[in-house]
């Protein structure tokens, strides 16, 4: 979107079990201004999902694989910032993130099952979208959102095969050419 890059990384992942929520993790990521999403080598499939919407309702967004995220993690060479319910309430920490944001790369880590310690010692912020249960889905989006303050719900898609035409009622998805 503008400033530095925003990576979203998915800590772990489970086969069968986690398929549906690490795919929706990079959709999220890729809808709401992420530059790229990063998943654990053993997400191929939600990799694939995500990389074949990229291909149809268009870019730039990338999709990596990568055999230790927890290595990703300590050695990125900008800001952390950890989603979980146990961190700082979003609102007191979004300024704090866009500052951060404008000077370096903005990683945004995304638990899975048990985030060990050491990605809370190691973020510079963990951050909480409400200190309640409920899905890292919706902690992403929010955080995503509040870091662009809603400009990535204005972003122009590149080299799309399809374009969902907004309507009030039903359902229209067009060629670029046919429509646009």
């Amino acid at each position: 979107m503008d400033d530095h890059e925003v990576a979203v990384c998915r800590l772990s992942h489970r086969p069968g079990r986690d398929d549906r929520m690490t795919t929706h993790v990079g959709l999220t990521a890729r809808a709401l201004g992420a530059d790229r999403v990063v998943f654990p080598d053993n997400a191929t499939g939600p990799a694939e999902t995500v990389e074949d919407i990229t291909g149809r309702f268009g870019g730039p967004f990338d999709v990596e694989l990568n055999a230790s995220p927890k290595r990703l993690v300590r050695e990125w060479p900008g800001t952390v910032a950890h989603l979980t319910m146990y961190g700082l309430p979003v609102q007191d920490v979004e300024a704090d993130l866009r500052a951060a944001h404008a000077e370096e790369p903005l990683l945004v880590v995304v638990g899975g099952e048990k985030v060990p310690f050491e990605v809370y010692e190691h973020a510079d912020h963990n951050v909480a979208v409400t200190n309640q249960p409920h899905s890292e889905i919706a902690g992403l989006a929010v955080v995503l959102d509040r870091l662009f303050e809603g400009r990535e719900l204005d972003r122009e898609w590149t080299d799309a095969d399809r374009v969902v035409v907004p309507k009030a009622t039903g359902k229209e998805v067009v060629e670029p050419d046919d429509g646009e």
